[in-house]
């Protein structure tokens, strides 16, 4: 064979296998149709199971209902037409070859079956370090080395659209001019927004305002958003748990990030996500919540909300009922949700999420003690696995 030929031939072996590889993976494991119309009105009222509601790839989906009566849905996204979406379904959005685009996605619907696309209204070129001219960092190798807006929120403001977004190197809070999510795009908070890693926004019944970050720090934001208005608190629950990563070692941390914060029942609670066995990528991605009487007061114990609901989003629907976003994370395609309650999944990092958007439904209720109860209602989502680092209580 002559050696001019061969290296050709062992590339085509090569993008040959890789080819088959990954069409052997979507053929393995196809991407699930989404719930239809009427098993989505039908789950919205029995509240009881999760709703498959979007096929796209997203993370950390983001929906909050707005001043007009849409509900708005945003998240770290690709950018439009991206090749991977058909090579690579189940793309980890990390690390060399991650698909996560540079722009911000949102659609928005009035009974979450029907979604209208919005487009892209807000790209990294928007953000505060970018649109002032300022030392870039360099782009880290979690989002493969490019320039990539992760996590982004949209909060309605008084009379405008905020919205916040990481990663920390570029995180900003930019304004828009009015009731529609679209530029030209405002950074009232300059550089005091620098540097937050999963960056929220949550408001007090008295109108006040905070920000939050990694997970979590809290700060008021001053009334005019020209700053924060105190020094960053850090929310720490009670008790500790062990250390996976360190033998008689303990942590107490809520989690690592995805940080949100609501008030029930009188109640501030903090949410954050963290994996079942307390290391990286390895098992399920979940969400947890502590309460405190003062936003930034004492913590009571890290408590279970659900499996699978790492980085979600608790928001109501229109009726009242509690539900919370829900996503594709995962080293794997998904798994099935048969059995899934006493699978330990501490292997590596696996869901029974599609990729796209799904919504779970939570319980809240103001126990008689006066704590609040919040938990995931569908089955599969509810109990931890056996693979968690802490030990909760099961619920039937």
């Amino acid at each position: 064979m002559s050696k001019h030929l061969f290296p050709l031939l062992l590339a085509v072996t090569l993008s040959t296998c890789a080819w088959a590889q990954r069409t052997a993976q979507v053929e393995w494991a196809p991407i699930a149709p989404v719930n239809t119309r009427a098993e989505i009105e039908a789950g919205l009222a029995s509240h009881d199971r999760a709703l498959f509601l979007k096929d796209h790839w997203i993370r950390d989906p983001y929906i909050t209902l707005g001043p007009d009566d849409y509900y708005y849905l945003t998240g770290t996204t690709p950018n439009e037409n991206d090749p991977k979406l058909e090579t690579d379904p189940y793309n980890k959005g990390l690390f060399k070859g991650s698909i996560v685009g540079s722009k911000v996605r949102v659609w928005r619907s009035k009974d979450l079956v029907d979604w209208e696309y919005l487009g892209a209204p807000f790209s990294i070129e928007n953000s505060y370090r970018f649109q002032e001219g300022l030392s870039i960092p360099k782009a880290g190798k979690g989002s493969g080395g490019k320039e990539v807006i992760w996590a982004p929120e949209l909060h309605w403001v008084k009379d405008k659209w905020a919205l916040v977004h990481c990663p920390k190197g570029r995180s900003s809070l930019a304004f828009s001019e009015g009731i529609e999510v679209e530029g030209p795009w405002e950074h009232p908070m300059g550089e005091a927004f620098d540097k937050k890693h999963d960056p929220s926004l949550f408001q007090d019944d008295d109108g006040t305002w905070y920000a939050l970050w990694a997970n979590t720090y809290i700060a008021k934001i001053k009334s005019d958003f020209s700053g924060l208005d105190s020094e960053p608190y850090y929310i720490v629950p009670a008790g500790n748990r062990p250390n996976p990563k360190k033998n008689g070692a303990t942590i107490s941390r809520i989690g690592h990030e995805g940080a949100t914060m609501r008030k029930i029942g009188g109640k501030y609670i903090s949410f954050g996500t963290a994996w079942s066995t307390d290391r990286g990528r390895e098992g399920s991605y979940n969400l947890y919540y502590c309460e405190a009487d003062e936003v930034m007061g004492e913590y009571g114990p890290r408590k279970f909300v659900g499996r699978f609901l790492g980085h979600g989003t608790p928001f109501q629907t229109k009726d009242g009922n509690w539900w919370c976003t829900a996503f594709f994370n995962g080293n794997v395609p998904p798994v099935s949700r048969e059995g899934i309650e006493d699978k330990d999944l501490g292997e590596t990092a696996q869901t029974i999420n599609q990729r796209g958007t799904t919504i779970v439904p939570l319980e809240v209720k103001v126990l008689d003690n006066g704590e609040i109860f919040i938990r995931a209602k569908d089955p599969a989502y509810r109990n931890p696995g056996p693979d968690e680092n802490q030990q909760f209580e099961q619920i039937e």
